[in-house]
């Protein structure tokens, strides 16, 4: 059985390199594994799971796919399906950031052979790319993409420390602050949020994500003015601030691109 795979999965395959052996944690239906190794661009995946439901899919993909030998499924939780030493890629898809960087940061023992993650969280981007720069992986690539009314992103990162000397230099100048017009600088807080890539590439899926969101913190802001606590008041003006200084951004952004 061929498998095929939505748009989101097929932009995740695509950052994978030739050759790896991958782990994919919340595999689910295993498709992502399944896929690489019938293409050939992986030798042999671990598509792990937490969940029995999910799991048996799992297993039920691989056995259908003929892939039993080349992807083995394995329940736990996060990263303590692998053993050291026995994946270069791990990838891990659909969940929350603050799960994806609690996930990393419970399994650290189990990252130093790794030479690649691919990351696509759902919400909380900016938390996985707190985790990658506190812990010297550098964020090699962002794509964005939109999906049956949703949008992703997918973060590629290596480590640091690993590769090409200059790659420290590089992690560095990553967040370094940027001119984006004559009056406007964009700090390293600000690109940890919007993506340093996505920032300069400023395209128009990801001007809608940010549309989208200034229109929640617009919505709390509305909320948080109906109250006459001063706590609320102060989250409120703090809330007119940020969406203020997104705005800006974003103007300049659609500025940028104007010939």
């Amino acid at each position: 059985m061929t498998v095929k795979l939505s748009k989101r999965l097929q932009r995740i395959a695509d950052k994978v390199p030739s050759f790896s052996r991958l782990a994919d944690i919340g595999s689910d239906h295993a498709l992502l594994p399944a896929y690489l190794v019938q293409a050939g661009i992986v030798t042999w995946a671990i598509a792990g799971e937490v969940n029995p439901g999910p799991l048996a899919a799992a297993a039920k993909q691989v056995k259908e796919s003929g892939l039993t030998g080349k992807i083995e499924v394995r329940e736990g939780n996060g990263l303590e399906v692998l053993c050291s030493g026995e994946v270069d890629v791990i990838s891990i898809a659909g969940m929350g950031g603050s799960l994806i960087a609690s996930i990393l940061e419970g399994g650290q023992d189990k990252l130093s052979s790794v030479n690649m993650l691919v990351l696509q969280p759902n919400v909380g981007e900016d938390q996985v790319r707190r985790w990658l720069d506190r812990h010297q992986w550098l964020l090699e690539s962002e794509d964005i993409l939109e999906e049956d009314g949703k949008i992703y992103e997918i973060l590629t990162a290596v480590p640091a420390g690993s590769h090409a000397k200059n790659r420290s230099e590089m992690l560095e100048a990553l967040y370094q602050v940027r001119k984006l017009g004559p009056d406007k600088e964009i700090g390293k807080e600000r690109q940890l949020q919007m993506g340093p890539y996505l920032l300069q590439e400023a395209g128009e899926v990801w001007h809608r994500k940010w549309q989208g969101e200034l229109d929640k913190l617009e919505m709390i802001r509305e909320q948080l003015s109906l109250s006459d606590a001063d706590a609320s008041k102060l989250k409120a003006e703090t809330l007119r601030k940020e969406i203020q200084d997104i705005r800006e951004v974003l103007a300049l952004c659609l500025q940028k691109d104007k010939p």
